[in-house]
């Protein structure tokens, strides 16, 4: 009897003596996730962050559970195309969860490519065979972004606005500043509808190219971030217009041009050209974040272009406040929720 008690004591002690064990707290990251990074698109997908970016060639995925294991992570080819006019020169890939003409949820990859001399880019879309957004894609349509098909068309963006209609946003040509802003409406994933309608936006400054055009939507706003000016420049930068979500997005007058540039280069931090953005949340849902690329000097030039990403707060009129881009090497605390 005296033996037994002896070991129930020495097992409560053992117990007591054990250590407590804590949550591990998600590492810091710092930027670059991506060193060649140019365009990139991210998003928080079935507990893992997907990277995508500029390749040229063809369409790479890299994922990890947390943000600070992108910068180390494979690039997963996802889509390549032999096919004349659409092989070359592959730009700004995007991936959409949407639902097809049967009701089924898909993965739709968009993506610019050309097969010939500039400027024969145009909008292509692939789709998946199933939920997984690695795929494996087939080809699905061009995206005809004027009824001819003679138009440059790049840079192409989906969003749902609040009436349940999907629209596609996108960079074309001609337009007042080179090439410049449109939308149109889709009647379904791989397919417009109606005219596209030119977006005027401001350039504060510079006279060519608006681009990249990424949506948020938020307190009863919907915004469009767009960049401007040359992606080779130091000067590459985001600017903003803004309509109410129940106004018709097709009509230009819904749209109105946010007073100053939103995102731009912080010489002292080093980060030039920031621009070509998408957004994304956190983990848990409660945080915003920006996604983009900056260049590392202020050399005109495409070859330095990496994907960064920070968190963002919101104004007390509800607008975005993107701050400034932090600099390579900084700590950032890790999206919440990880």
């Amino acid at each position: 009897m005296l033996l037994k008690i002896a070991i129930l004591a020495l097992a409560a002690l053992s117990l007591s003596a054990a250590p407590t064990t804590t949550p591990a707290t998600p590492s810091p990251f710092v930027n670059p996730l991506k060193r060649h990074g140019a365009d990139p698109w991210l998003a928080y997908v079935d507990g893992e962050y997907y990277l995508t970016s500029t390749s040229g060639v063809d369409v790479k995925l890299r994922h990890a559970k947390h943000l600070s294991k992108l910068a180390d992570a494979e690039d997963e080819v996802v889509w390549k195309d032999s096919t004349g006019g659409r092989s070359r020169n592959i730009w700004a890939p995007e991936f959409h969860r949407l639902k097809n003409e049967a009701g089924e949820s898909r993965w739709y990859l968009f993506y610019t490519a050309s097969g010939e001399a500039e400027p024969s880019h145009r909008m292509f879309v692939a789709e998946s065979a199933g939920q997984d957004i690695r795929g494996p894609y087939s080809f699905k349509a061009q995206l005809k972004t004027d009824p001819e098909d003679r138009y440059y068309a790049i840079d192409g963006t989906v969003f749902e606005a609040a009436n349940g209609q999907t629209y596609f946003v996108w960079c074309g040509r001609p337009s007042e500043t080179g090439q410049g802003l449109f939308i149109s409406k889709m009647s379904n994933p791989w397919t417009l509808a109606g005219d596209r309608v030119a977006l005027k936006a401001d350039g504060f400054g510079c006279r060519d190219v608006r681009e990249g055009p990424a949506i948020l939507d938020h307190g009863g706003k919907v915004f469009l971030v767009y960049s401007m000016c040359g992606a080779d420049t130091p000067d590459y930068r985001l600017g903003m217009l803004v309509a109410d979500e129940r106004a018709d997005p097709l009509d230009p007058s819904s749209w109105k041009q946010h007073e100053k540039v939103v995102f731009s280069r912080n010489d002292s931090a080093g980060v030039y050209g920031p621009g070509h953005n998408q957004f994304f949340k956190s983990p848990d849902g409660r945080e915003d974040w920006i996604v983009y690329h900056a260049k590392t000097s202020a050399h005109v030039t495409y070859s330095d272009r990496s994907a960064r990403a920070q968190k963002f707060t919101w104004t007390a009129d509800g607008s975005p406040d993107l701050g400034q881009p932090v600099a390579e090497g900084q700590p950032v605390a890790p999206p919440s929720g990880e």
